[in-house]
């Protein structure tokens, strides 16, 4: 049975949207998702599902807005996706907790860095699905906008790492 990781947007971020792990999981579960498990309160779960990936999504994307009241947008990969995310990093040498990958739905656009505003010392770079980041300085006093990536959802690479090695299921528990 394939193994997925959903990556939640604008979940427990500055107070908003405001899920309980325990709930999200619960979710997973009612579901039918198999070995569901969550990594740290910012929406990430791991599972095991016989749906697709457009499935998967397109059922929790439902749950989710039954539960909060509004949309939550949701990002999934496979176990394969995601291993292939983090081998993908264009920017290995730079601190992994200061570089995260953008989680979109489709390829970024192919003029995605062109509206790009507020770039100071960051890198950024696009991947399949993914627009990377290295934030020279750190996040926190970035004021860097990237239009392309409005509807994404990011994780640090130490982050990925995680959920790239729990989807493998090198981590049972």
């Amino acid at each position: 049975m394939p193994r997925y990781v959903a990556l939640l947007r604008a979940v427990n971020v500055g107070g908003t949207g405001k899920l309980p792990m325990t709930e999200l999981k619960a979710m997973c579960v009612d579901e039918g998702f198999a070995d569901a498990q969550t990594y740290i309160a910012s929406g990430n779960v791991v599972f095991s599902s016989k749906l697709g990936a457009a499935k998967v999504k397109a059922t929790l994307e439902r749950r989710l807005q039954a539960y909060a009241g509004k949309p939550v947008g949701v990002a999934v990969r496979s176990a394969d996706e995601i291993a292939a995310v983090l081998k993908a990093n264009p920017f290995p040498k730079a601190p992994p907790n200061y570089t995260v990958a953008i989680f979109l739905d489709e390829p970024p656009p192919k003029d995605a860095l062109k509206g790009i505003k507020g770039q100071q010392d960051e890198e950024v770079r696009l991947g399949k699905r993914e627009i990377y980041v290295a934030y020279g300085s750190g996040m926190g006093r970035s004021k860097l906008k990237i239009p392309a990536a409005a509807k994404g959802t990011a994780r640090n690479i130490n982050t990925i790492a995680k959920l790239a090695e729990l989807a493998a299921g090198d981590n049972e528990g």
